[in-house]
C-alpha cells in the first residue's frame, strides 16, 4: 500500500504538465493571431518575454519550500522521465541552444587549424552522458548525498577534499553562469529593445523567481517547463526552414541535400573576383595596422592630423552631413594613450587578417585535408592542428560532463539507483531530439545566407540586419568594402551567438516565430542558470561556509542562508556578464575543462580503486586544476599583451586554451596514482557504502 502516495504524486505531475502545455500552445496561437491582426512587433517580443518568465515564476512560487531535503534534492522523488527532461533543460544551456549552431555555421563540421569544428561539441557533450551513465550517476545516487563536494568528504574524509571540491564547484559554475546571464541579457535586450545591461537585470529577475524560493524542487519543475519551451522553439524554425528549402519538415533526414550545393557555392565564392577584391582590401587594412604598431605614438599623432584634415576638407566641399559625422566619430575613436592604441590596433590587425582569408575566414563546411599526399605543407599543418584541437575538445567536454557539479546533482533527486540509470537514458533521448537537428540548422542557415543574402544589393538588405548590427557589432557587421554596393560574403561577419536567434528572420518567418525562438533561448539560459546558482550557493553555505557548529541549527535557517548566498552570487555574475568577457561557447567550454581537471580523476579513481587516499586526491586535484588554470592564463590574449609576450606562441601542440583540461586531467590521474602507491597504506580512507534501507518503502524507493 506504501507506493500509493507516489502514484498519486505522479498523476498530479502529469496533470500539471498537461495544463502547462495547453497554456503554452494557447499563448503561441494567441500571439500568431494577434500578429495577423496587426499587433506591433515591438509588443510581441516583450509579451513573449514576460509571459514565459511569469509562467516559470508561478511554478517557482508554487514550489517554494524551507525543507532542507526538498530545497537541496527535491525530496528525492522526481520520476526518471521528468528528471531526464529537467537534466536536458539544464544541459541545453545558452551554449547549446544559442551558440552551437553558430559554431557549426562558422567552423563547419571539421574545422581548420585552431578551429576544432562544430561536431566536436556535439560528440563531446553527448559522449559525456555515456560516462555519466556508466561510471558516475548510479554510484552518487546510492550514497544519498546533497552536493558533489559531499562525495569527496564521504569518500576521502577530512576537510581539504571537501573544501577543494567546493571551491572548484564555485569556479567552474561561476564561469558557466556568466555565459548564461550574458545570453539572457542578449535575448532580453533583443526582445524588448532595452539596453544590454538592463536586459541582464530583467532576465536575472526571472532566474531568481525560479530558484530563490524553492531551490531544487522549484528548479526541477521550471526546467521541465523550460525544456518543452525550448524544444518547440528549436524544432519549429528548423522544420520550417527545411520545408521551405527541401519540401519536407524532417530536417535531420534531408539536410544532406544542401551540402553539395553549399560546397559548389563556396568554391565559386573562393574564385569570385569581387570576393578576391574584398579580401585584398582587408589585407591592406591589416597592413596599415601593422605599420601603425611599429611606432604607436607617432602613428596616433599622424592619424589625428589626417582625420582633422579630412573633416576640414569635407566641410569646405559642403559634403554630406553623414560623411562629416562619420569622420568625427573616427576622430573620437582614436585611442587616447599608447597602451590602448596598441591593444586596439593589434586586435584589429588580427581581425582583418582573418577576414582577408577565403570565405571570410570560415573553413569550407565539409572539406578538410584528409591525408592527400598532394596537399601542401600548409594544408597538412592545418589539418593536423585541427584534428588535435578536435580530439582535445571532445576529451574535455566528455570529462567535463562527467564532472560538472550542477549536472550530477540532478541525479540525487530520483528515487533510486535504477531510476538514476533510467534518468540518464531519458536525458540522452531528450538531448538527442535537439542535437540531431543542430547540424541541420547550421547547414540550412548557411545555404540561406550564401544563396539569398550574398550577392544582394545593399539597398535591398532586410531590416533585421541593421537591427542586429545596432544591438552589437560583434553579433553582425556588414559594410561595402569594395564600393560596388553588392554584399559579398567577405563583407558580412556573423557572430556565433546570433545565428540561431536570427534564423526565423533569415527564413522570412512570421515575427511570432522569432519571439518563440528568443523565448526558447531564454528558457535554455534560465534553466541552466538556475541550477548553477543553486550549486554555487550550496557550495558556499553547505560545503564551505561557517563551521558546522556555527551554522544555523534548523534546516530552515540553513536554507535561508543558501538563498541569500544565491542572491549575492547572481548579482556578481550579472556584473561580470555586463562586461561581455567572451562568447558564450568559449566561456562554457572553459568551465568544462575546469570541471574535468578538478573532479573527474578523483571521482573515478575513488569509485574503482579502494586504495586512493586523501593526500593523493588533494595533491591530484591541486595539480590538475593548477596546470589547467596556468595554461588558460598564460595563453589569454590580455595576459600575453600585458606581459609583452607574442600572441599564439605559448600553445602546447597548437591546442587552444579552452581545451586546457586535456593536460590537467592526465596530470591529476598521474599525481593521484603515484602518491597512492608511494605513501603508506595507513593513510588510506575506506570507501563509504550507502546506508542500508530502513523500511520496505525505502527498499523499493530509496531516499523517500
Amino acid at each position: 500500500m506504501a507506493p500509493r502516495p507516489l502514484a498519486a504524486y505522479h498523476r498530479r505531475i502529469h496533470r500539471n504538465v498537461f495544463i502547462y502545455l495547453v497554456i503554452l500552445v494557447s499563448l503561441i496561437g494567441a500571439m500568431a493571431w494577434a500578429e495577423q491582426w496587426g499587433l506591433s512587433r515591438n509588443l510581441i517580443g516583450p509579451i513573449f518575454l514576460f509571459s514565459t518568465v511569469m509562467i516559470y515564476a508561478l511554478i517557482g512560487i508554487s514550489s517554494r519550500t524551507t525543507d532542507e531535503d526538498e530545497y537541496y534534492v527535491a525530496g528525492r522523488r522526481i520520476p526518471a522521465m521528468y528528471n531526464g527532461m529537467a537534466t536536458a533543460a539544464d544541459w541545453m544551456s545558452a551554449a547549446s541552444f544559442i551558440s552551437l549552431a553558430g559554431a557549426l555555421y562558422l567552423q563547419g563540421f571539421s574545422g581548420s587549424g585552431q578551429q576544432p569544428g562544430g561536431l566536436a561539441y556535439v560528440m563531446g557533450w553527448t559522449g559525456g552522458f555515456c560516462l555519466v551513465a556508466l561510471l558516475i550517476a548510479p554510484h552518487l545516487r546510492a550514497m544519498k548525498l546533497y552536493t558533489l563536494p559531499d562525495y569527496f568528504d564521504q569518500r576521502y574524509g577530512g576537510r581539504w577534499p571537501r573544501i577543494l571540491a567546493a571551491l572548484a564547484s564555485v569556479l567552474c559554475s561561476f564561469t558557466y553562469v556568466v555565459a548564461q546571464i550574458y545570453g539572457i541579457g542578449l535575448i532580453a535586450s533583443r526582445l524588448t529593445g532595452v539596453q544590454f545591461e538592463i536586459g541582464i537585470l530583467l532576465g536575472l529577475g526571472g532566474v531568481l523567481l525560479c530558484s530563490f524560493l524553492g531551490g531544487m524542487r522549484a528548479i526541477t519543475w521550471t526546467q521541465v517547463a523550460q525544456y518543452i519551451m525550448l524544444l518547440l522553439a528549436f524544432m519549429i524554425p528548423v522544420s520550417w526552414l527545411a520545408y521551405k528549402q527541401l519540401g519536407t519538415p524532417l530536417a535531420p533526414l534531408a539536410y544532406g541535400q544542401q551540402l553539395a550545393q553549399i560546397e559548389a557555392i563556396e568554391q565559386k565564392l573562393i574564385n569570385d573576383p569581387a570576393e578576391i577584391e574584398v579580401r585584398q582590401a582587408f589585407a591592406r587594412r591589416a597592413q596599415v595596422y601593422e605599420d601603425r604598431l611599429k611606432n604607436v605614438d607617432a602613428s596616433m599623432v599622424i592619424l589625428r592630423q589626417e582625420l582633422e584634415e579630412k573633416i576640414r576638407m569635407l566641410k569646405s566641399q559642403s559634403a554630406d552631413y553623414a560623411a562629416i559625422a562619420q569622420a568625427r566619430r573616427e576622430l573620437l575613436a582614436v585611442p587616447r594613450d599608447a597602451s590602448t592604441a596598441r591593444e586596439q590596433w593589434t586586435r584589429a590587425m588580427h581581425d582583418n587578417r582573418e577576414r582577408s582569408k577565403p570565405l571570410g575566414g570560415m573553413p569550407p563546411h565539409t572539406q578538410a585535408y584528409a591525408g592527400n599526399p598532394e596537399g601542401s605543407p600548409k594544408e597538412v599543418k592545418l589539418f593536423n592542428e585541427s584534428r588535435l584541437n578536435f580530439l582535445a575538445l571532445v576529451f574535455c567536454l566528455m570529462m567535463g560532463t562527467a564532472g560538472l557539479p550542477h549536472l550530477l546533482t540532478r541525479f540525487y533527486t530520483v528515487p533510486s539507483v535504477a531510476e538514476a540509470r533510467t534518468s540518464v537514458a531519458w536525458s540522452l533521448f531528450f538531448i538527442g531530439l535537439l542535437y540531431l537537428s543542430v547540424p541541420a540548422l547550421a547547414v540550412l542557415v548557411k545555404f540561406e545566407v550564401l544563396n539569398n543574402l550574398v550577392g544582394s544589393s545593399f539597398e535591398d538588405l532586410p531590416s533585421w540586419m541593421a537591427q542586429w548590427a545596432r544591438l552589437d557589432s560583434g553579433l553582425l557587421e556588414f559594410s561595402d568594402v569594395n564600393g560596388d554596393r553588392i554584399l559579398q560574403l567577405g563583407e558580412l561577419k556573423l557572430g556565433a551567438d546570433m545565428v540561431m536567434l536570427a534564423t526565423p528572420e533569415m527564413g522570412g518567418m512570421p515575427f511570432v516565430v522569432s519571439g518563440l525562438v528568443a523565448a526558447g533561448g531564454l528558457a535554455a539560459a534560465l534553466s541552466t542558470a538556475d541550477g548553477l546558482l543553486l550549486t554555487i550557493s550550496n557550495a558556499l553555505v553547505h560545503d564551505i561556509g561557517p563551521g558546522r557548529e556555527r551554522k544555523p541549527k534548523s534546516s530552515e535557517g540553513r536554507v535561508i542562508l543558501s538563498k541569500f548566498a544565491l542572491l549575492a552570487v547572481a548579482m556578481l555574475a550579472a556584473v561580470v556578464a555586463a562586461f561581455k568577457p567572451a562568447e558564450i561557447l568559449a566561456l562554457v567550454s572553459t568551465s568544462f575543462s575546469l570541471a574535468a581537471a578538478a573532479f573527474f580523476p578523483g571521482m573515478v579513481l575513488g569509485m574503482v580503486w579502494r586504495k586512493v587516499h586523501r593526500p593523493a586526491v588533494v595533491a591530484g586535484m591541486l595539480a590538475g586544476l593548477g596546470v589547467t588554470l596556468y595554461y588558460m592564463v598564460i595563453n589569454a590574449p590580455g595576459f600575453r599583451y600585458f606581459m609583452g609576450l607574442p600572441a599564439n606562441e605559448g600553445l602546447w601542440f597548437g591546442i587552444q586554451p579552452l581545451s586546457a583540461g586535456v593536460f590537467g586531467v592526465p596530470v591529476g590521474f598521474l599525481v593521484m596514482a603515484l602518491l597512492t602507491c608511494l605513501l603508506p597504506s595507513s593513510w588510506v580512507t575506506p570507501r563509504v557504502a550507502p546506508a542500508p534501507p530502513t523500511s520496505k518503502v525505502q527498499s523499493e524507493y530509496p531516499g523517500l
